[in-house]
């Protein structure tokens, strides 16, 4: 239940002790002076009831004090521990001399409380208070991803198998404990049976019997009501049983991508980034000019990172009511689909900066040389240099364009078939493909040969030493917890931290630069 807090009233001796303790210059005090927490009561009101539950501990003051764990790189014990001895941290939760610090596990139920979502709007608060002040601009975003390592340990097919097998058995223990206890000796059967077997038989053995397992689970759920279960009990096992279905199905598809990489953590996905590495993508969007970050997301290891730059504007543009102009990418941002959604004139209509794939230089003709023609909804003939004609097309293996194929006798005698064929003496015409986004690229291409593409392409290191920023001084590289909204909302906290930093680093600059230029008046001369 959300009570009506009030600002904490300090005794006199809290306010002498704090004036003496906390100098002028601390940077909590210049926090507390440019950002106003209470902006944010309204957001955290949203997840309290007013009249049912115990009553909680002041919703602003929770956010403090995540504020302080991620700034200092604490954890939610360490962070209440130093709050009892730290009279900065007194002072900056309005914490009397006396008053007690709140369990660390408070930390834990406040951000669930809260949800991902409501953390998502805090940011965009933050980043509209940074607007009111003038400091964010609408000129230019800066995108890019970098990978946050998971908190879990890279297991193989065979430990991958045990651990979900493993898992079904905990979650099904507290329904059916005279299942679970005799499976436990048909599974020590079993490693004893396959233990001379190589590891794919040992593997299959296993997969099979956990598919078996799955299969008794459900038929014992259908059949019989567990009545001493609760619901907590019951929602655990099916969260088990996604798990162990996810599993199998990536067993019975070896060739797919999208593989389960932990039992631990089962949003975490195997991606690269330099290396080979199991966890998410930090998805961000930079403010240009202030540095400041305007959207942030996370992704599995192997998310779609070029599409997520359509999610993170229009988060921004969501949230602010702008229209941001333009915005710089690296390269996994030439992709056509992407590229088409981003310049939209009535979608998001951007001026979008990504730097083209070096591509060798041809011997041959290239499809520019071959005139599309589009007959009607159905029918497209493309035309060769020597005017030779195809209709005959089948869609690309990734469906972003049409091959057109011309038989041999329309190539063989012709006089541009040596510059046309990569192989002149071959029995193969030649095949052209027609890529449905050619327009984006071609607009890329042309704008890489501008000053203001090498204007900008030097400003996105901006973003770069943002990101290492975040992975040094505030241990972003690595997860804090498991599960994806949960290290979205580490994501989102780090973030709203390190803008805060820059928020009263361009204020300061500003205050300085307003000094600076206020008129300077003679002294009076001795008489």
């Amino acid at each position: 239940m959300l009570v009506d807090h009030k600002t904490p009233l300090l005794s006199d001796l809290d306010r002498q002790v704090f004036d003496v303790i906390v100098s002028q210059e601390h940077y909590l005090r210049q926090v507390a002076e440019h950002v106003d927490f209470e902006r944010f009561r309204p957001r955290l009101a949203e997840a309290y009831s007013l009249r049912m539950g115990r009553p909680a501990i002041d919703p602003v003051r929770m956010l403090k004090i995540l504020f302080l764990r991620f700034h200092y790189k604490l954890s939610d014990r360490q962070v209440m521990e130093r709050t009892k001895t730290d009279m900065g941290f007194r002072w900056f939760l309005g914490l009397g001399l006396y008053e007690k610090v709140p369990n660390h596990t408070d930390g834990t139920y406040f951000r669930k409380r809260v949800g991902v979502e409501r953390f998502a709007q805090i940011l965009q608060d933050l980043v509209g208070l940074a607007r009111e002040a003038g400091l964010v601009r609408d000129r230019l975003r800066l995108k890019d991803a970098t990978h946050l390592i998971a908190d879990v340990a890279r297991a193989g097919p065979l430990q991958l198998a045990a651990q979900v097998r493993e898992g079904l058995l905990q979650a099904a223990a507290p329904l059916f404990p005279d299942w679970a206890a005799q499976q436990r000796v048909d599974i020590d059967l079993l490693r004893q049976t396959t233990a001379e077997f190589a590891d794919e038989e040992r593997l299959a053995a296993r997969i099979e019997y956990l598919r078996g397992m799955a299969v008794q689970i459900r038929e014992r759920v259908a059949e019989e009501e567990a009545t001493t279960a609760t619901n907590r009990a019951q929602e655990r096992l099916q969260r088990v049983l996604k798990v162990v279905d996810k599993l199998l199905a990536d067993q019975a598809d070896p060739e797919g991508k999208d593989k389960l990489a932990s039992n631990v953590d089962p949003d975490a996905r195997a991606g690269w980034h330099h290396q080979y590495f199991v966890g998410y993508l930090l998805d961000m969007a930079l403010d240009a000019d202030s540095g400041i970050i305007t959207s942030v997301n996370v992704l599995p290891g192997n998310g779609p990172e070029a599409a997520d730059a359509v999610v993170l504007i229009q988060q921004e543009e969501a949230a602010q009511n702008n229209d941001v102009a333009g915005l710089s990418m690296d390269g996994v941002g030439y992709n056509g689909p992407v590229l088409r959604e981003l310049t939209d004139p009535n979608g998001l209509n951007l001026d979008v900066t990504v730097p083209p794939p070096k591509v060798p230089p041809r011997s041959t003709f290239g499809p520019d040389r071959f005139t599309l023609t589009v007959i009607n909804d159905t029918q497209r003939e493309v035309t060769c240099p020597n005017g030779q004609a195809t209709r005959r097309r089948q869609r690309t293996r990734h469906d972003t364009g049409d091959r057109y194929i011309f038989n041999r006798r329309q190539c063989a005698g012709c006089p541009l078939r040596t510059d046309c064929l990569q192989n002149p003496n071959g029995k193969q015409g030649r095949e052209v493909i027609k890529n449905d986004y050619e327009a984006e690229y071609k607009r890329v291409e042309e704008k890489a040969r501008t000053p203001e593409y090498e204007q900008t392409r030097r400003t996105h290191p901006k973003i770069e030493r943002k990101f290492n920023e975040l992975m040094r001084h505030h241990s972003a590289r690595r997860a804090s917890f498991r599960g994806l909204p949960k290290v979205l909302i580490q994501s989102v906290l780090t973030v709203v931290v390190v803008n805060v930093k820059q928020m009263l680093k361009l204020l300061a600059q500003k205050t300085k630069t307003a000094i600076a230029a206020l008129p300077v008046r003679a002294e009076l001369a001795p008489t």
